[in-house]
Formats: C-alpha cells, structure tokens, sequence
C-alpha cells in the first residue's frame, strides 16, 4: 500500500514532531540524541536554517503524519551540510534517500553552493552507502561526537 506523500517546507511548528522521529530513529540504531548540543537545530528551524539561508524540508503523509526530514545548513558562502536526513521505517528502501539526495544536491547548486558537507554513524549503514554511491568522499574533518565519520561532495 503506497501513501500520497508531500514534501513541504518546515516552520518552527514542525520543531517537537522533528524532534520525535530524529530522536526515534537515533535510538532506533543505538545512538543518543542530544538536545542541547548536536540537535540544538531542531529547536528552532527558522533560525538554524532558513535566517540562514538554507532549508529544511519535512515529509508527510495524506494525513499529516511526519516520515522524514532533511535540511541544508550554510556553513559559509560555498559550502552547505546536509543534516537530518532521517526517515521513517515507512519510508525506508523505497528510494526516498535516493530522491531527496538527488534533490538537496540541486538545491545546494541553485543557492549557489559548490560543496556539501556531512557527517554521520556508520551504524546507519544504507546511509554511508547512499553517499558513497552518490560520490561523497570521507574526510578527516569532524565535529558531531555522535558521528564518526564526515563526508563531502564538489558540485
């Protein structure tokens, strides 16, 4: 049974449901949210991402039901990190990681970026292989505790 699905962009309204599935998707793969620290951007979405310049998108069934979430965070005039792209079990394996991907890389060439950056757990396994396929190359430069390892991509 496939749902009508609906990509729109998140306001602050969206902060606590986020915060639910991220936190629940975390915990689902052993890895510990934290609120005040790494997470401290879904507190406040306008003022992390969109007084920023970036984006924050969240994805919903027909009846408003969160299924995932990804937003583009600017670090500076070139580069902008992909960060919380989380999706529901829902979701899962049916090619969203893929479409949304595709999606936030051309997004970041139309703000005007010429480089994504990320980072995340090699336990969320399709994740690292999902990047790795798109041509995401490790680096060294880390920050997240919870994050083990850090990827970019040229665009």
């Amino acid at each position: 049974m496939e749902k009508n699905i609906f990509i729109r962009p998140a306001t602050n309204a969206d902060c606590e449901n986020s915060q639910k599935l991220v936190f629940s998707i975390l915990r689902e793969y052993g890895l510990e949210p934290d609120l005040p620290g790494t997470d401290v951007d879904l507190t406040d979405i306008e003022t992390h991402y969109l007084e920023r310049g970036g984006i924050f998108e969240v994805i919903e069934d027909e009846k408003g039901k969160l299924l995932g979430t990804v937003g583009l965070f600017p670090i500076n005039d070139e580069t902008v990190e992909l960060r919380k792209m989380y999706f529901s079990k829902d979701l899962r394996g049916k090619g969203f990681g893929r479409k949304t991907l595709e999606r936030m890389i051309e997004k970041s060439r139309e703000l005007g970026f010429k480089k994504i950056y990320l980072e995340t757990a090699t336990v969320l396994k399709e994740a690292v292989a999902l990047y790795e396929k798109f041509g995401f190359k490790e680096t060294s430069e880390k920050h997240t505790p919870r994050c083990d390892v850090a990827y970019f991509l040229e665009i």
